[in-house]
């Protein structure tokens, strides 16, 4: 069921975003080409939230309520990257909880010793980064996801997800669904489209959900264990 589960995530994540940014290899007009994504994520969120158990509610509530709000902040306020079509497509927040559950799931395979060396990879392409001046941003953002993963209530769910975040934003700027800017207002920082440790935001994401979920079940302090 699990697995079954994934890869209903990971083609949602992949085609979705592709019909949208195509619409449908053109076979749709572009202002309906998010409508059909949106349906069927949101379908698909409601189906989740229906069959899940109460824990598995709170935190599908709990991503959305969370994510839309970072979403807009940092695409309409902070402008650190923009929309295809401005706005933030209606798909957005429940997709966000595909990935959050994909990265999970990826989470559990692993061994609680695999989460640090799992970030290695990142530090060569980080100096590389830093270096050459394209994205400067990476220095901080590696920094946050090494925190996270070293201290953090789930180590293995934020290794995860800076790879699984990298891995959807890589697609989806590609495909043009969204673009990052070059230039970080506020910072003096420049970042890739997109930036390498883009997962630094959504391992930021996931510690909020999970001290949101423990709250509201009563519990008076974080699981170690994902």
């Amino acid at each position: 069921m699990t697995m079954h589960r994934a890869w209903v995530y990971i083609l949602t994540i992949a085609l979705g975003l592709w019909f949208s940014a195509t619409a449908c290899n053109g076979l749709v007009a572009d202002q309906y080409a998010e409508l059909p994504v949106n349906l069927w994520c949101w379908g698909l969120f409601a189906w989740l939230y229906r069959n899940g158990p109460k824990k598995q509610r709170i935190e599908m509530l709990t991503v959305v309520a969370i994510a839309t709000p970072m979403e807009l902040f940092f695409s309409e306020v902070w402008l650190i990257y923009e929309y295809q079509r401005d706005l933030m497509p209606l798909f957005v927040p429940a997709g966000h909880y595909f990935l959050f559950d994909l990265g999970r799931m990826a989470a559990e395979r692993m061994k609680e010793s695999w989460a640090m060396p799992l970030l290695a990879p990142f530090v060569p392409l980080v100096l590389y980064g830093a270096w050459t001046g394209g994205d400067t941003s990476a220095v901080f953002l590696l920094i946050l996801v090494l925190v996270f993963t070293k201290w953090g209530p789930q180590p293995r769910l934020y290794s995860a997800m800076a790879w699984a975040a990298l891995a959807m934003e890589l697609w989806g700027t590609y495909l043009a669904n969204w673009t990052w800017a070059n230039e970080v207002p506020w910072t003096g920082l420049t970042a890739w489209n997109p930036p390498l440790l883009v997962g630094s935001f959504y391992c930021l994401g996931d510690l909020l959900v999970n001290m949101a979920v423990v709250k509201f079940e009563g519990k008076d302090r974080l699981e170690v264990t994902v």
